[in-house]
């Protein structure tokens, strides 16, 4: 019974990510980078470390996706001018332009996970998931 709960999320992680790619593939993006795009179109002048920060990534993956998007076309960095080591990030015109099919994708995604718990449910689910996600990254570290 010690690796059910693991071997279940991760399963609903990776075929939840197929599933994305599956809805993002079409908008040139994939699993892995659209929730930068959401938190740029939401937040336009975020900084990387905000990212790491937010995302609970490393900076390395960071990065390797911001490179990946900005030379896509999904975003643009802009040095900052209170501290010319660090970039701000804007979405682009592009970005704002698909970003309700992002958003719509991701609600679909979780409607998928979520199907056929009740609205307590999904709630408590998500509580405990934080949760869950709490635990390890306190012994592990952000």
């Amino acid at each position: 019974m010690d690796m059910y709960t693991i071997k279940w999320l991760s399963v609903a992680d990776r075929y939840k990510k197929m599933y994305l790619d599956k809805k993002l593939g079409p908008l040139g993006l994939n699993s892995s980078q659209y929730m930068y795009v959401i938190r740029v179109c939401e937040s336009p002048g975020i900084t990387q470390d905000q990212f790491m920060i937010s995302f609970y990534v490393h900076p390395s993956n960071v990065t390797r996706a911001i490179l990946a998007l900005e030379k896509g076309g999904f975003l643009v960095r802009k040095v900052c001018e209170e501290d010319k080591r660090t970039c701000r990030l804007y979405p682009t015109e592009h970005s704002l332009e698909i970003y309700p099919r992002i958003k719509e994708a991701s609600r679909e995604t979780r409607a998928v996970l979520l199907e056929g718990f009740s609205e307590e449910e999904q709630e408590l689910f998500d509580r405990l998931l934080e949760k869950a996600a709490g635990n390890i990254i306190s012994r592990v570290g952000p």
